[in-house]
């Protein structure tokens, strides 16, 4: 079976990396927590750090973290659907919201449930994701200061995840001056102005993020020290917590070239080669690793020599060309992965999941 690593050592490099960058700039965190997919196994060595919030976007990871560290405080961190209102009050204790009609549903339930509902409204800044229009937010806010049950802990955007438009200066102080309006018309504090995600730390070192952008939601960077912004890596993090390995099955010499009359493959793709590839060999590897658990863009081999020439549903082909390391069956293929690499891996559930250091590999 393969199985994916998370290395603890270097997850908690980063995290004290990022808790002393925020604390030295006076911003609260939260730790966005939905690459992990609500694994208990990695949950728990995460929920070990010393931290206050934590972040995701599916309901039945929040009542796994909840399970561990019933303290902890839950951030349910898209517009809830109306049908999960019910496990949203129970299991969040903050949730990010731009409907009405589904906070006052969430403030019937938190009264149903003897609560206070906590939630940042968000706002539309460009991104054209989820966000309520600048126009309407004076009236949207006045409308739900007067739901019972209900209590408004600040006011929050998304931006680069749809389209990639980028959290910059302008846009993050128009987030801020929201929330100055608010605060001077209502006469109400929001103690969060939510506008910092992993792609709005490199504003920080550049001295360019406003001083009222108190509160970041952080993922990627956290788990794969990557300067979103630049599409880069911090230098002072490590980028590979986690790794993929996948078992050899199979290693033959075989044709370049397959024989016979060619139509599409599993994917509906259609392929063409070279004349003069017939009658040429190479060493090919099977691994235990297909697309039902990853898309091949989304890996990146560790030995740089080898090379994916294919891949069905529950297999990958690698070239490993003359086999000059003299890999065998039963050897382990290692993997780096990007982002959603790590997302797909994470969500098979044909992957064993690890903690590192505890592998004889």
């Amino acid at each position: 079976m393969a199985f994916v690593t998370l290395d603890i050592k270097k997850l908690k490099s980063n995290f004290d990396y990022l808790d002393k960058l925020f604390k030295k700039n006076n911003i609260e965190w939260s730790i966005v927590s939905k690459m992990l997919s609500g694994n208990k196994i990695f949950l728990t060595e995460l929920l070990k750090f010393d931290f206050k919030q934590v972040c995701d976007s599916r309901v039945s990871n929040l009542k796994e973290i909840k399970s561990i560290n019933p303290k902890i405080e839950t951030i349910y961190i898209k517009p809830p659907a109306k049908r999960s209102i019910t496990s949203i009050v129970k299991y969040a204790d903050i949730s990010m919201n731009t409907e009405f009609e589904t906070i006052k549903l969430l403030s019937k339930e938190a009264e149903k449930q003897n609560k206070t509902h906590k939630i940042i409204i968000m706002i539309e800044l460009g991104e054209l994701r989820e966000g309520i229009l600048g126009e309407d937010f004076i009236a949207f806010y006045e409308s739900v200061f007067k739901l019972g049950n209900i209590k408004v802990v600040g006011i929050g955007t998304n931006l680069s995840c749809l389209y990639g438009v980028l959290p910059n200066h302008d846009k993050l102080i128009q987030l801020s001056l929201y929330e100055q309006l608010i605060e001077a018309k209502f006469d109400k504090h929001i103690p969060y102005v939510s506008g910092g995600s992993s792609v709005t730390i490199p504003l920080i070192f550049q001295n360019l993020l406003p001083k009222g952008i108190n509160h970041f939601r952080v993922g990627e960077t956290l788990f794969l020290g990557t300067d979103v912004y630049n599409n880069t890596k911090f230098k002072k993090m490590h980028s590979n917590v986690f790794s993929l390995y996948s078992e050899i099955i199979e290693l033959i010499e075989k044709s370049v070239v397959p024989m016979g009359e060619m139509g599409t493959n599993v994917e509906g793709e259609c392929f063409e080669f070279n004349e003069t590839d017939i009658g040429e060999t190479s060493y090919r590897a099977i691994i235990d690793l297909g697309l039902l658990d990853v898309e091949t863009d989304h890996l990146e081999f560790v030995d740089k020599s080898l090379k994916i020439i294919g891949a069905s549903s529950d297999m990958i082909v690698v070239d490993l060309d003359e086999n000059k390391k003299k890999y065998k069956v039963g050897d382990l293929i290692e993997f780096k992965l990007d982002y959603m690499g790590i997302i797909r891996i994470m969500n098979s559930k044909y992957i064993e999941k690890k903690i590192a250091g505890a592998l004889k590999i």
